[in-house]
């Protein structure tokens, strides 16, 4: 079946232009959703759970955070941004876009849009969140294979390709986009925290805007995914504070799923996850009276 998509671009609060991709719902629509997806992946990579989700009824919208993909300068050499404003910025420019009276909407997060979630100004606009591969980033929450290997990673190969090149070549490596250099400096510092940026002392004003949310949540992790265990899912979710949000964990081996680790959830063999997830959005989102608006 051919999905037809919307390339367009939205313009931020702080006016960076952020390339998205709308795949308008098949018939009726019943919500409006929009994905947030992880550190270094590219909107493209979550196009088929889009087209799936679209052909169910829901409008869908991706989106490339600024220096990642299609929102990505001319160079990353030089290119200077924060990391907390692919949440603030970038994901609450897709949120207000997608946020119409009279229809729900939701948030589908890949490890980081989980934590972007807590970050978003508009947060209030969104009915509930279902986060695949959240994590605290801490390697002490990996196993030891990982640990050492993300150590290396850190400390000695991560530091080289920067020095050589002014920005983290991820591509080099085979593991995803590129990354500023700002994003590589940021999310190397927090994950040396065992609960996130929740700990550094330097961002206790982020628990704020963790602290308001009131949406509904669901963090699933697959038990063979070796950087987001279900121990570093929950570090990080215990920031939602004054929400009581619900955890699943998935193993793949009883499923019959094949391994998943971090970034399997959105691969063609998991589409029976996609259909769980749209379902639990439906029945668990918050309802609002009619005519009361986000």
């Amino acid at each position: 079946m051919t999905f037809p998509a919307e390339v367009l671009t939205l313009t931020t609060a702080d006016g960076y232009p952020i390339a998205a991709t709308r795949y308008p719902a098949q018939g009726a629509t019943r919500a409006h959703l929009v994905m947030a997806g992880a550190t270094g992946v590219p909107q493209g990579f979550y196009r088929r759970f889009a087209q799936y989700a679209a052909s169910q009824g829901y409008a869908v919208m991706t989106l490339d955070y600024r220096g990642i993909g299609r929102s990505r300068p001319a160079s990353l050499k030089g290119f200077r941004m924060d990391y907390l404003d692919w949440g603030r910025q970038d994901l609450a420019a897709a949120v207000d876009a997608m946020s119409v009276p009279g229809l729900p909407l939701y948030v589908v997060g890949h490890s980081y849009g989980g934590h972007a979630f807590g970050l978003l100004p508009n947060h209030h606009k969104v009915d509930a969140l279902y986060t695949f591969a959240t994590g605290a980033g801490w390697d002490g929450w990996m196993p030891l294979a990982e640990r050492l290997r993300v150590k290396l990673m850190w400390g000695v190969i991560g530091p080289m390709i920067v020095r050589l090149k002014g920005y983290l070549a991820w591509s080099w490596l085979g593991m995803g986009e590129d990354l500023p250099i700002d994003v590589y400096r940021q999310w190397k510092h927090w994950c040396t925290f065992p609960r996130y940026f929740f700990q550094d002392p330097a961002m206790g004003h982020l628990a704020a805007g963790f602290d308001s949310v009131r949406s509904p949540i669901m963090a699933c992790n697959a038990l063979d995914d070796l950087w987001a265990r279900p121990k570093s899912r929950d570090a990080f979710m215990s920031g939602y504070r004054n929400v009581q949000w619900l955890k699943t964990d998935i193993d793949p081996r009883r499923a019959g799923m094949g391994p998943i680790g971090h970034m399997g959830y959105f691969k063609q063999q998991c589409q029976p996850l996609w259909q769980g997830a749209l379902d639990w959005l439906e029945h668990n989102g918050r309802t609002r009276p009619a005519g009361l608006s986000r």
